[in-house]
């Protein structure tokens, strides 16, 4: 009994090594609520696919941490926009702009499904008019010489 409770008094111990404080909040809920809404636009650099508000990466909350001190300063929501799209590039917005440059990104999926299906219904086309003797025969289990009752 006394190993199981030093055991788990050690588990205790290192598992508080991992624990981090916790995010910092603005004084100001209002400006708290502007901040997670400017972070919901704003793509999370080290994991590509979440928001810096869903992003528990270290880049994620430095990022909102320098929003919310834009925010303090009195900067509008378009200004903080526009500073982390001078830094970072139209790629830092999860929701990049329709542009010469991001066209491959949004209509890039498209073209692919498009030409997809073009070639299948090309192969299709093709296949239906070949003559049966340019495919293999059908493969017979063995039921050649057995007659069914």
């Amino acid at each position: 009994m006394r190993k199981l409770c030093t055991l788990v008094l050690l588990s205790l111990l290192v598992f508080g090594a991992f624990a981090k404080d916790a995010p910092n909040a603005a004084a100001d809920p209002a400006l708290e609520a502007r901040m997670m809404r400017i972070a919901q636009e704003l793509r999370c650099l080290v994991c590509q696919n979440q928001t810096i508000a869903d992003s528990h990466a270290d880049l994620a909350v430095d990022l909102r941490e320098e929003v919310r001190v834009m925010l303090r300063k009195g900067e509008s929501d378009e200004q903080v926009l526009k500073y982390m799209t001078d830094r970072y590039g139209d790629f830092v917005l999860y929701r990049p702009p329709v542009k010469a440059t991001t066209w491959l990104l949004w209509f890039g999926p498209g073209v692919l499904l498009v030409g997809g299906l073009l070639g299948l219904i090309l192969l299709l086309r093709k296949r239906t008019r070949m003559s049966d003797d340019r495919f293999e025969p059908d493969e017979v289990d063995g039921l050649e010489g057995e007659v069914s009752s």
